[in-house]
């Protein structure tokens, strides 16, 4: 296959200095009641060019899906020629809403067998950055979606939402959830950070089951990890708070949709601090059955992203390997087990401009290529994304200056 390379757009107001930051220094930690983001706003146009948070996503038929904000709205378009051109953009809501815009936050979609797709978001609820998240769903090969309706009748805060499905094509979404703060201060008990719930549904996203706790205590602002064993299990990788205020990241297995199983910690960091990163981790699991997951920390043992594997689902980890160029601020990871082996990018700041790195092993995470640059940006920029169509990997990018990008991984393992 041609490796594709496709640029759309230019966006054009400045996103908010708060993204500037964020990608200068990425160890920078906020308090969830009190952090001072701005709004990311591009334009006032729902249109891709104006997105500030984009992802990817391929149906079995190999059509890529893209779903962004953008103009307070969240809409979808679709490629058949992989992301050379897309068809018009589909409006998923229809009222303009207060999305959620923090660092780590971003609207997802899972598509299943039949081509239906699942669909997750969040806003906030008020200024004090409570949220909401809201699901919704298309039958019709995207061309319309129903209402978008709150994942759980709980009102306390939830933010941070995963959504994939598994082999079966029941529906699987996890996210963080603060409704276990108020009983606990009403008994009087310390309650930090917040916990993770899930829920499933097997009717294609129209109905969901009860909200369920899979752990508590985790840290309350850090994107969630997600993927599913051989066996079609969820697997979340996530950040935790372990004894002391440490926030390092941990992971669970479940052993089926309803039933989560021990809780084990990835690596020890030892970063403690009483506010939040806003910078989660990635997960991926490859054919062999290896966990591999990348994140960073700013802890007393470590500082900068590292990357690890698991061989024993999770239950240990091996030492941490140091990812990308401490002198650069390397930040917002993300590892994806593709067609023919691993594929690690990540984003790194000389000063002047941001750049977007790459590393590839071809023997499940036992060896890795020497670091090269595969895109970059003068301006700000969303995360970078890998996404697969099972037959090569691709990298998702969205920028300010140089609107969107979807690009081909040449030199792929």
């Amino acid at each position: 296959m041609r490796s594709a390379s496709v640029t759309f757009g230019k966006p054009t107001i400045r996103a908010a200095l708060t993204a500037l930051i964020l990608a200068a220094s990425p160890g920078l930690a906020v308090a969830q009641m009190s952090h001072q983001h701005g709004s990311e706003a591009a334009c006032e146009e729902t249109t891709l060019r104006c997105a500030t948070k984009v992802t990817p996503a391929f149906g079995r038929d190999g059509t890529l899906w893209l779903v962004w904000m953008a103009g307070g709205q969240i809409s979808v378009a679709n490629s058949k020629d992989h992301g050379r051109s897309f068809s018009a953009p589909v409006q998923v809501t229809q009222e303009r809403l207060n999305l959620d815009w923090g660092p780590d936050a971003r609207p997802k979609l899972a598509i299943d067998a039949k081509g239906n797709i699942a669909l997750a978001f969040s806003i906030f609820r008020d200024q004090a950055f409570n949220g909401e998240v809201l699901t919704t769903r298309s039958t019709d090969g995207g061309r319309s979606f129903a209402p978008p309706r709150p994942i759980t009748g709980n009102k306390e805060s939830q933010r941070f939402e995963a959504i994939g499905i598994d082999p079966s094509g029941t529906v699987f979404v996890a996210w963080l959830d603060k409704r276990n703060r108020v009983p606990a201060q009403q008994s009087g008990q310390k309650y930090d950070g917040a916990g993770l719930f899930f829920a499933t549904s097997g009717d294609a996203g129209a109905s969901y089951s009860a909200a369920r706790l899979a752990a508590d205590n985790t840290c309350e602002c850090c994107r969630l990890g997600l993927a599913f064993d051989g066996a079609g299990h969820p697997v979340v990788v996530f950040r935790n708070i372990f004894e002391g205020g440490v926030r390092d990241h941990a992971i669970v297995t479940f052993t089926d949709l309803a039933t989560p199983g021990e809780v084990h910690r990835v690596s020890r960091d030892d970063w403690q601090i009483a506010a939040c990163p806003h910078h989660g981790p990635s997960l991926t699991i490859s054919p062999e059955g290896t966990y591999h997951v990348t994140w960073y920390t700013n802890g007393k043992a470590r500082k900068g992203l590292f990357y690890a594997q698991s061989r024993d689902g999770g239950k240990t980890f091996s030492n941490p390997l140091p990812v990308g160029q401490p002198n650069r601020s390397p930040s917002r990871p993300q590892i994806i087990s593709g067609p023919h082996g691993l594929v690690m990018v990540w984003k790194e700041f000389d000063g002047q401009k941001t750049s977007v790195n790459l590393m590839t092993s071809r023997d499940d995470g036992a060896t890795w290529s020497n670091p090269r640059t595969i895109a970059g940006t003068s301006d700000s920029s969303d995360h970078p994304l890998l996404v697969s169509d099972g037959q090569r990997t691709y990298l998702s990018w969205m920028t300010k200056a140089d609107g969107y990008h979807f690009q081909a991984i040449e030199g792929e393992p």
